[in-house]
C-alpha cells in the first residue's frame, strides 16, 4: 500500500479547507500551519517544516513557485494556487478540479500550478 501523501496548507490557504480536504481524502494526512505551530512564520520555516514532514504545501504564494530559491526536487511538493478571489469557495473548486485530473502519484515532489484554466505539473527530472 502506498504511503499517504501529506499536505501542508500555508497560512493564505483558508482554515476551512483542512476539514474539506481530509473528507474528500481520507487517506491524505492534511495540515493548516496553524494546527503545526507555524502561524506567522515566514516562508523559509514553513518550507523547512514541509521538507522535515515529507508535505506537499498547497499555497496562493507565487514565492514556493520560484524555481531558484524552491527548486523542483529540492521538496515533497509545492501546489500553487492561482485563482482569484481566494475564497473558501474558489479554493475547494481549484482543488475539486486537480483531484479530478490529476494522479496523487503526480503530485509528489512536483510543482503544481492551478489556475481557473489549466493545470501545470512539472516534475522533478531524474
Amino acid at each position: 500500500m502506498p504511503e499517504a501523501l501529506r499536505v501542508l496548507l500555508d497560512q493564505n490557504v483558508s482554515r476551512e479547507i483542512a476539514p474539506w480536504l481530509r473528507a474528500l481524502r481520507p487517506s491524505w494526512v492534511v495540515n493548516h500551519v496553524s494546527e503545526v505551530g507555524l502561524l506567522g512564520a515566514d516562508d523559509a520555516d514553513i518550507f523547512d517544516w514541509a521538507v522535515a514532514n515529507g508535505a506537499l504545501i498547497v499555497t496562493f504564494d507565487e514565492d514556493f513557485a520560484d524555481q531558484r530559491s524552491f527548486p523542483v526536487g529540492s521538496h515533497h511538493g509545492v501546489m500553487r494556487l492561482r485563482v482569484w478571489p481566494t475564497t473558501v469557495e474558489e479554493t475547494q473548486s481549484a482543488l475539486a478540479r486537480l483531484l479530478r485530473d490529476v494522479a496523487d502519484e503526480e503530485l509528489a515532489g512536483a510543482l503544481v500550478i492551478v489556475d481557473r484554466l489549466r493545470i501545470r505539473v512539472r516534475r522533478p527530472r531524474i
